[in-house]
């Protein structure tokens, strides 16, 4: 019964959309500016810097919280809370089903169940940010330096697997657009 819960409220907590909660009270309609996704990266570019960090520090939250706090009762309960937390941000009910790339609530996930990892996972994405300037780039990265860090540890491989493939599919179109603008322009 805890796993059910941990998944239902996992779910349901990740669906809320900070970022469009945030630019609606700013009156601002985030699937018709930059990318139309509704994400932190998109706010920042809308709203400011300061927004995009508010915005990516409660989707950070999102994926924290439910996975600590069912980690607390049980491990695998606290896994699938964080998961669920990631499926509800990009598939939310309350979006129709569209929502953010999940990088921030699955960033929050690593942080509750396996705080260590956020480490190298973190270090990834800031050292791929700040040499390429592709936040996408950083974020499959990012993606992927937790399944590595799963094999390595031998722990939750399972669980690493899923995160990195949610963010992986969520950023395909950006990574395949930008390939083909390279391709297209040079």
């Amino acid at each position: 019964m805890t796993w059910v819960a941990a998944v239902l409220v996992g779910y349901l907590v990740g669906a809320v959309s900070p970022a469009t909660i945030v630019a609606s009270r700013r009156g601002v309609d985030l699937r018709g500016v930059g990318s139309g996704n509704p994400g932190a990266t998109n706010v920042g570019r809308a709203l400011g810097p300061r927004t995009g960090v508010v915005v990516a520090v409660l989707d950070v939250l999102k994926g924290l919280v439910p996975a600590a706090a069912f980690g607390a009762v049980d491990h695998r309960a606290g896994l699938l809370a964080g998961v669920a937390a990631v499926i509800g941000h990009v598939t939310s009910p309350f979006l129709r089903g569209r929502g953010g790339k999940g990088v921030a609530t699955a960033g929050g996930a690593i942080l509750g169940s396996h705080p260590l990892w956020a480490v190298p996972v973190l270090g990834t994405w800031l050292v791929v940010v700040a040499v390429s300037r592709w936040s996408a780039l950083a974020s499959v990265c990012a993606a992927l330096a937790v399944l590595v860090v799963g094999i390595v540890v031998g722990e939750d491989v399972l669980w690493a697997a899923a995160l990195c493939v949610i963010v992986l599919v969520r950023h395909q179109p950006n990574v395949m657009r930008r390939l083909e603008a390279r391709r297209g322009g040079g």
